[in-house]
């Protein structure tokens, strides 16, 4: 029987982007004078486990690329070879260069293969020029080598294996057949298979490994290669090899053959390993399947599309909330076929049930869409040790509340925009380090990117301890560009926002990183396509902070229902900080500038909403005959008249732009209950939309 082994590539290349992620993290982590062995050891597994995986599936080109960056690391954590930050260059260049070639299987297009040979010479290089560490420092395993004679005519012609795997071995995902394979591929193999101890069918455990083979591997084979494919097992099994050497006057190796004691019963199968050598696909899938830990068979996932691991306890929250549903509506129905105005309470009560259950189900479904935003921080330690190592500057970066949890579609869209705010910061923020050893500050800067809860919203804080933003020299430039007029007078927070303006930049010199005025102003506009704003606190020579604040989720709004005239309009509850009936004594109208009101000492604009969006039926067009609901959006206070307050509900968003076009002011729809719509406004474009 035959497999369609494409059913299985997504999880391949979902695993494969992990695993890349691991290393690149690893990679960034180690520390170059006294490095963990243990950091060596994952970033190796990670390397190790796509290198099976791509050999499994037919991708030779990346199998063979990973093999060059496995000896190197091979290398390292055997003590043979010394950390240096050349070899974590070349080896960060070489993750980089791997996950391009996924990429480009995955998607189904070329992959480059001069960028593939410039990274293989790279690490070609690496390996041959570097200088190795003193031999004395071995790896820490429980695998029983062996020493090489000092006899330098001596060439190794061969290997005699012991392999006695522990009777669990197959239940950690590993196959013996795929090692065979493997070591086939090195030499000549024979193999004999020790049956003893077969336990009678009747006894016979299906899943535990009875069987212990001797092997014997022809060829000069560097015991490393050896070592690498039993390194997966070294704990799960027990292992001896002896060399088989060869003189050039001899004409026949020596086969030698080391004892083990086995200390267990043998044998989970009886048939002969030269068959199993042969096996069909089937075994190849099955095999790749259990070595990275799949329970239950992959589905086919088609091309471009994404997936989120979800944790067994939302989802067990989630079934039991069906389950009370399914209950709530069996009670439902069995009233509905005998209803009598006696058990009208009865229906009340399984209403008012089926609403609570049904609330719940739609917070356990939206919980299972929340990722947590370290999918979003994870990149940018790399930009960081790149940006850093290209401007010669000292940047240490420290992420805070990477636990954080946000909705998927956020975190996909918010990944460009950070990426603009932290390279602002790393280029135009930190200074040199004599710079800021001239001012008084430690050489190294520090740019901190911190998530955390705040009401409905989540906010993200991009800040450095750099020379902040100049005041006098962005209203210079804001001038010279014509943005602003000479006379225009602006608050400090106005004046930092010229930067999201677009063609803004103060940049003295154009580089590949930042300042040919595109960016910033993109940054504003995608966060605010997300129903979210951005805010700019800075102190000259002090440091900046850029604050982003967004909807946890774009699905599901809490929202407040206001009437002007016959509309029905919806407020974000977030946003909603009172709502009052206003006096006569307390209205202010400034010619020219529109009108304000007095709330606890501070005057606050009215934005009349049917004058904005032309509502003609109207109640009242009098500020003191209707009601005043002071918002809050993009760090502005102002006040909202309409008609009433209709009351508070959930309502489920739709996008505006994608159904018919963007409309300021307004951040989407939902269908009430009656199936009539009602436009969700966006505070911060209601208050831009006033003001112009």
């Amino acid at each position: 029987m035959s497999i369609d082994m494409a059913q299985f590539h997504q999880v391949f290349f979902e695993e494969s982007f992990e695993g890349l992620d691991a290393m690149e993290s690893g990679l960034l982590n180690l520390d170059l004078g006294d490095f963990n062995v243990e950091d060596i050891n994952t970033i190796f597994r990670a390397a190790h486990s796509i290198k099976g995986g791509s050999g499994t599936f037919g991708f030779t080109a990346v199998s063979d690329f990973t093999h060059v960056m496995e000896t190197l690391l091979d290398e390292m954590r055997d003590g043979r070879r010394k950390i240096t930050q050349p070899a974590v260059d070349v080896l960060l260049g070489s993750v980089d260069c791997l996950r391009d070639m996924l990429q480009s299987i995955q998607n189904g297009s070329e992959v480059d293969q001069a960028d593939v040979a410039e990274h293989k010479l790279a690490l070609d290089n690496e390996l041959n020029n570097a200088v190795p560490n003193s031999p004395s420092v071995g790896k820490q395993t429980a695998k029983a080598s062996t020493v090489l004679p000092a006899d330098d005519v001596k060439q190794i012609a061969g290997w005699v294996i012991a392999f006695s795997p522990h009777l669990h071995l197959l239940k950690t995902g590993n196959e013996p057949v795929r090692m065979f394979r493997e070591l086939a591929s090195l030499g000549h193999l024979t193999t004999t298979v020790d049956l003893q101890g077969v336990p009678n069918l009747y006894d016979l455990d299906p899943e535990e490994c009875h069987l212990s083979w001797k092997l014997e591997v022809s060829g000069d084979i560097p015991e490393t290669e050896i070592d690498e494919i039993f390194d997966w097992v070294e704990d799960d099994c027990d292992l001896a090899k002896q060399p088989i050497y060869q003189t050039p006057s001899e004409s026949t190796p020596f086969h030698g053959s080391p004892e083990i004691a086995i200390s267990h019963a043998v044998s989970r199968v009886t048939k002969d390993v030269s068959s199993e050598l042969a096996s069909s696909e089937e075994s190849e899938a099955n095999a790749a399947d259990r070595k990275n830990g799949k329970k239950e068979d992959a589905k086919a996932a088609p091309k471009g599309s994404s997936s989120i691991r979800v944790d067994t306890s939302k989802i067990d929250t989630l079934i039991n909330m069906v389950g009370e549903l399914v209950i709530t509506q069996s009670m439902l129905s069995l009233l509905g076929e005998h209803f009598e105005l006696n058990k009208l309470d009865q229906l009340k009560n399984g209403l008012s049930q089926l609403e609570r259950h049904t609330r719940e189900l739609q917070e356990s479904v939206m919980n299972i869409r929340m990722l947590p935003i370290s999918f979003v921080f994870s990149r940018f330690p790399r930009l960081a040790h790149d940006i850093s190592s290209k401007l010669g500057k000292k940047i240490e970066l420290k992420l805070v509340g990477e636990n954080t949890e946000v909705d998927k579609t956020v975190v996909e869209l918010l990944s460009d925009p950070l990426v603009h705010l932290v390279r602002n910061s790393l280029d135009h923020g930190i200074e040199m380090p004599d710079v800021r050893l001239a001012a008084g500050k430690p050489e190294t800067g520090t740019v901190t990117l911190e998530a955390y809860h705040r009401g409905g919203n989540i906010v993200i804080e991009v800040a450095d301890d750099g020379k902040g933003l100049d005041k006098d020299k962005l209203r210079a430039k804001a001038i010279e560009k014509g943005l602003i007029d000479a006379d225009a007078i602006l608050s400090d927070k106005q004046t930092y926002e010229l930067i999201f303006m677009p063609g803004f930049s103060t940049a003295e010199k154009l580089t590949d990183i930042s300042g040919r005025g595109v960016g910033m102003d993109v940054v504003r506009r995608n966060i605010q396509a997300l129903g979210g704003n951005i805010e700019i606190l800075s102190e000259l020579g002090k440091g900046s902070t850029i604050s982003i604040h967004l909807p946890l989720t774009l699905a599901i709004l809490d929202g407040q229902s206001i009437a002007v005239g016959d509309e029905t309009y919806i407020l974000p509850l977030g946003s909603i900080i009172e709502s009052l009936h206003v006096k006569e004594d307390r209205l202010n109208r400034v010619a020219g500038k529109g009108e304000t009101f007095l709330l606890r000492g501070q005057y606050l604009p009215i934005i009349r909403m049917h004058q904005i969006f032309n509502v003609l039926s109207a109640k009242t067009t009098k500020l003191t005959e209707g009601l005043i609901v002071v918002v809050e959006g993009q760090g502005l206070r102002c006040g909202l008249f309409v008609d009433d307050l209709l009351g508070q509900q959930q309502v489920v968003i739709k996008s505006l732009e994608a159904n018919y076009r963007r409309i300021e002011g307004v951040s989407g729809a939902t269908i009430l209950g009656d199936g009539s719509v009602a436009l969700i406004l966006d505070i911060p474009g209601l208050v831009r939309l006033a003001n112009q």
